[in-house]
């Protein structure tokens, strides 16, 4: 019992502000088609990376006041993504219909949602608290 209390201590200590980022993957030279569908289709920001990590490629994109760091990696199938808070799920899914493969997701109560692929197999969800 004593070290169960000792580990609620420490995770208390921790004060989580928000996500400052979340990093997907895209495979090596790909910079150019993660531009065209990150910046073109979903209308995101790039963002300077800083120059002590231009040598490992990838893009960086302001999302709200969350960064996405797209990193260079081999092609991993995974269920980790990220998910954003938008104001309207409705209007993004017929924005996006044409242009992703839409995924469809269990529903959650309390928000509407729907998740997509990007061109590199990265899932990315939307959600609307309701």
């Amino acid at each position: 019992m004593r070290k169960t209390n000792k580990r609620r201590l420490a995770i208390k200590m921790i004060d989580f502000k928000r996500i400052d980022h979340v990093q997907l993957s895209i495979p090596k030279g790909k910079e150019d088609e993660a531009r065209a569908f990150y910046t073109d289709i979903l209308g995101l920001k790039e963002i300077p990376k800083p120059a002590s990590l231009m040598p490992n490629g990838g893009l960086w994109y302001q999302a709200a006041n969350i960064e996405l760091h797209l990193g260079i990696e081999p092609e991993i199938i995974t269920r980790r993504h990220p998910a954003f808070e938008i104001a309207d799920v409705a209007a993004a899914r017929v924005l996006l219909q044409d242009k992703v493969k839409i995924v469809e997701e269990p529903c959650i109560p309390g928000r509407t949602r729907f998740a997509f692929l990007d061109p590199f197999g990265n899932k990315i969800e939307l959600l609307q608290m309701l």
